[in-house]
């Protein structure tokens, strides 16, 4: 039995969003996974009546405490000790569910990230990632979208790595193509950090490096499956991309698969990457339909073993 956990008091429409959520998620799952949420039960029960839902169809533990927007993600992690994200993390670290996902506090996911299922051996530094849409249909994979705003070359040369197995374990390719996003395609292109990423990625050898790639072809599919950057330049591409689907959405553009895809409720959560279990979070904002997803994302990696198979790359 596969046990994906979610913080059901996350998000900023919580509890309602993120249970309604989990709900959506039931028929969409494999039939040996099982949904645990993690906050207060009666507030929980309450919402699975509204919805005509049996509370059997869900492992409930319940909690009293909630880490808020505002709190200090560490301090809130410590002192908040029956937190649902808190305790959820408890419950990844131990084994007792195979992946936690949710759209609450993004600093406290990450302090439970680092501290609770902590970074795999031999990784600099865990990213986030994004699954962006193609005009050629197939996803692509952004590394890394705003953990790490400053990065050297040897992170980034690890990105490629997590990123090629991220996208052959979860999204299904193939040999992904892992790029660097540059200013150009020219090897001699770029600041000193790309120039040294550029020499380190070509000589790894363990992933299918195809060079540099400009951001004009970031959404065509035709270049890189992977695309290799750091937190600051992936943040700020990430939210272009977002304000872009807003401006299309208001001008009644976006009735087509690529903008339908480019819409966040559609991809659900980010994972982090690099550490030892799934972890994906998901926007404060996030809609029924977006939890909905964001637990099916860390279905998808609790199934494919993505930490198991990170940790044999990095041991080797």
């Amino acid at each position: 039995m596969l046990k994906i956990g979610v913080d059901a008091m996350g998000g900023d429409y919580a509890p309602e969003a993120a249970v309604k959520g989990a709900v959506m998620a039931l028929d969409t799952m494999d039939a040996e996974s099982r949904i645990v949420l993690f906050g207060d039960r009666t507030r929980i029960e309450a919402v699975l009546a509204a919805e005509g839902c049996p509370s059997e169809r869900f492992e409930i533990v319940h909690t009293t405490q909630v880490i808020e927007m505002g709190d200090h993600p560490a301090k809130a992690f410590q002192t908040k000790s029956d937190s649902s994200i808190t305790v959820g993390f408890g419950y990844l670290a131990r084994g007792a569910v195979q992946g936690f996902a949710s759209a609450g506090s993004t600093g406290a996911m990450m302090v439970g990230s680092m501290y609770a299922v902590k970074p795999i051996e031999g990784v600099i530094r865990p990213t986030i990632s994004s699954v962006v849409p193609t005009i050629s249909g197939r996803p692509a994979l952004l590394l890394d979208v705003g953990l790490n705003v400053d990065c050297k070359p040897e992170v980034l040369e690890q990105y490629a790595l997590i990123g090629s197995i991220y996208a052959e374990a979860v999204l299904g390719i193939d040999q992904p193509r892992v790029a660097l996003l540059n200013i150009g395609e020219e090897e001699a292109k770029g600041n000193t950090q790309t120039k040294a990423a550029h020499e380190l990625m070509k000589a790894s050898g363990r992933y299918h490096f195809v060079g540099n790639i400009e951001a004009s072809y970031l959404f065509t599919g035709k270049v890189a499956d992977v695309i290799v950057c750091d937190g600051f330049v992936g943040n700020t591409l990430l939210k272009m991309a977002e304000g872009l689907f807003r401006i299309n959405q208001a001008l009644g553009c976006t009735d087509n698969p690529f903008w339908s895809s480019m819409n966040y409720e559609n991809v659900g959560g980010t994972p982090v990457l690099g550490v030892n279990a799934p972890v994906v979070i998901g926007h404060g904002c996030s809609s029924p339909l977006a939890i909905k997803n964001m637990i099916r994302t860390t279905e998808r990696c609790a199934r494919a073993d993505l930490s198991g198979k990170l940790r044999m790359a990095f041991q080797q």
